[in-house]
């Protein structure tokens, strides 16, 4: 069971239990090969900081690359607390703030309330409760206090500059790409931002029968509460262990949610921890949060179709063009290292049918930290600075290809993306650019129940 703290607010004494867990971690790793010990201090420290701090926790609990290798195993299992069980507010506490915010006492509220959190995260705690009209429901409301954690992370630099350094290289590090991180974050506080996002994706699937978007219920929504459905369903560690038809089709609709949204709905959702989906059968899956999502401007949206186009169209010379293209490029070192880094990160559309690895979505991670090493030498008459959204582009790239290496199977994400984005060709939210003649988007398999 999940253990009631509160959310410690102020940034010196938040960055205090940071050093603090830097210096025991350090010795851990000394003392302790395995990294249990190590990995349990931090998912205790972490979980009990919650705000940003926990959320760069969730990131090395399933992001490959991100801790060594050798303790991968202790820090995946250890950290797992994050994901869906870290430290909760208490019920009083989420009683009167769900009361506040939505201005009516629970029990006139909702027919039945379960003060026992279905889960806790870096954010928020969700809640299952009966509506009036008989309808379950799951309720997320917002720690009281984390608005304040959070603001104090952000204005710690040192995690900021952690959070960079590994997502997009100390060397491009801006004033614009650190002012897109602090937005980002800033928007997860606010569920009715979250809200409006959520029926943004649900109107873009619309018609979908495999991605599913919880009902949104705006009239028990706020600022810090969202209620939506309650969906039951496959958690992902069972989904890993169902047969390999169910996986491939649950991994062909995974990736036409991530980069539909991108590439068509221009919505990057830059969240994609394994806690966020529910596993149906039939290949459906269900996305539960909404609350990182960056808006991609339509020029951007355009030049990363190309970048996307050219790899379905296996076009090596048309794809480093388009990536120059992308990230606004100098000729030189720097970008001859961006179009080949993006080629590795495009290997499942030029190669597919597909199976990502473990070790290759390591690999982009150790492939970043080169890149931004590298990047240190190059001559200023080439250097060029990333695009500031890079932060929440690697964020996606590096969790969501580690969520699919856990699914081990091989998946033909050309032929989703083919199938979309001809689908969508000519709307009024679609890409504008022609289309080629597409094969089918492959056959999705009936499956048994999970």
């Amino acid at each position: 069971m999940s253990e009631e703290r509160k959310v410690p607010q102020g940034r010196l004494g938040r960055l205090a239990r940071l050093a603090a867990m830097g210096m025991k971690t350090g010795a851990g790793v000394l003392l302790d090969r395995s990294g249990a010990g190590t990995a349990k201090q931090a998912a205790e420290v972490l979980g009990h900081l919650r705000g940003l701090a926990a959320k760069v926790g969730q990131m090395a609990s399933y992001v490959d690359g991100l801790v060594p290798e050798a303790q991968r195993d202790a820090f995946e299992a250890s950290m797992k607390v994050l994901q869906a069980a870290a430290p909760r507010s208490s019920a009083a506490e989420i009683r009167a703030s769900v009361e506040s915010e939505l201005g009516a006492p629970i029990d006139r509220l909702f027919a039945a309330w379960n003060d026992e959190p279905l889960a806790s995260a870096s954010i928020g705690q969700v809640h299952v409760a009966t509506l009036p009209d008989g309808r379950e429901v799951a309720v997320k409301v917002q720690h009281p206090g984390v608005a304040q954690a959070v603001e104090s992370d952000l204005a710690n630099a040192g995690l900021l500059e952690g959070f960079i350094g590994t997502l997009g290289g100390k060397r491009f590090e801006t004033k614009k790409m650190l002012a897109v991180v602090r937005a980002r974050f800033r928007e997860e506080l606010d569920y009715r931002l979250e809200a409006e996002r959520l029926s943004r994706f649900a109107l873009l699937h619309a018609g979908d029968p495999t991605v599913r978007v919880p009902e949104l219920f705006s009239s028990h929504s706020s600022q810090r509460v969202l209620t939506t459905a309650l969906v039951h369903g496959a958690t992902f560690d069972e989904a890993c262990a169902a047969s390999p038809d169910e996986r491939r089709a649950w991994a062909h609709t995974m990736w036409r949610f991530v980069f539909k949204g991108t590439l068509v709905g221009s919505m990057l959702n830059a969240d994609p921890h394994p806690g966020n989906y529910i596993f149906h059968p039939g290949g459906a899956v269900t996305f539960l949060d909404y609350g990182c999502v960056q808006e991609v401007e339509s020029g951007h949206r355009l030049r990363a179709e190309g970048v996307h186009r050219a790899a379905l169209d296996r076009d090596e010379a048309a794809f480093a063009r388009a990536v120059a293209t992308l990230v606004h490029s100098k000729p030189g070192t720097l970008e001859t290292l961006a179009v080949a880094y993006t080629r590795r990160c495009f290997e499942p559309l030029f190669e597919s049918p597909y199976r990502i690895e473990k070790s290759y979505a390591a690999g982009l991670v150790d492939g970043m930290k080169e890149m931004a090493h590298a990047a240190r030498k190059v001559p200023a008459g080439e250097f060029f600075p990333m695009p500031p959204d890079m932060v929440f582009v690697n964020r996606l790239q590096f969790g969501f290809y580690s969520v699919l290496a856990r699914l081990e199977v091989d998946a033909d994400y050309a032929a989703v993306e083919r199938a979309f984005l001809a689908a969508s060709a000519g709307s009024i939210e679609g890409p504008r650019a022609p289309t080629r003649a597409t094969p089918a988007e492959p056959r999705i398999p009936r499956t048994r129940s999970a």
